[in-house]
């Protein structure tokens, strides 16, 4: 009986293998060609290229708005999306195109700082793009001095009046 259900088991394999027509026949020559200019077009990446990743203001009084517009140019071979762009913090605060930049096209994001903190400060950009790598980051540094009358006032000791 096992031997029998074996033999049926292999037989329906074979026929019903055999039905089937040769699957290379079917293929449309157009779809080939479509999808073969589509792998193609895979490999071509855009490439962001900024004239500066850092930016130093300088020195600045605190609260002291200021902002700056890096300048990039899409060097690679496919158009550029700039996805998102996000600040290390509130302070900071980026502008960009949501429109695609073609290759050997310019664009520019705008960063803008509110002037928080104090002393030495440097806050970083960073970009989502469909660039091979990602990722891209920008940094913004500045000098904050306090505002006037914003000075730690002296600690009292006993013997101070």
């Amino acid at each position: 009986m096992k031997k029998s259900v074996l033999i049926v088991a292999i037989l329906s394999v074979f026929a019903f293998s055999s039905c089937k027509d040769n699957a290379a026949d079917k293929v449309n020559e157009e779809n080939v060609a479509t999808a073969a200019d589509r792998d193609a077009e895979s490999g071509k990446f855009p490439v962001i290229a900024f004239e500066e990743s850092v930016f130093d203001f300088g020195t600045i009084d605190q609260g002291t708005n200021v902002e700056h517009v890096f300048k990039f140019k899409n060097t690679g071979e496919g158009p550029l999306m700039i996805v998102n762009a996000k600040s290390s913090c509130g302070c900071t605060v980026p502008e960009y195109t949501k429109e695609p930049i073609a290759p050997g096209e310019s664009g520019e994001m705008l960063v803008k700082f509110n002037g928080s903190g104090q002393n030495q400060v440097s806050k970083t950009v960073t970009i989502t793009t469909n660039t091979k790598a990602g990722t891209e980051t920008l940094t913004i540094k500045a000098f904050v001095n306090p505002k006037a009358g914003g000075a730690v006032a002296p600690i009292k000791t006993p013997t101070s009046k």
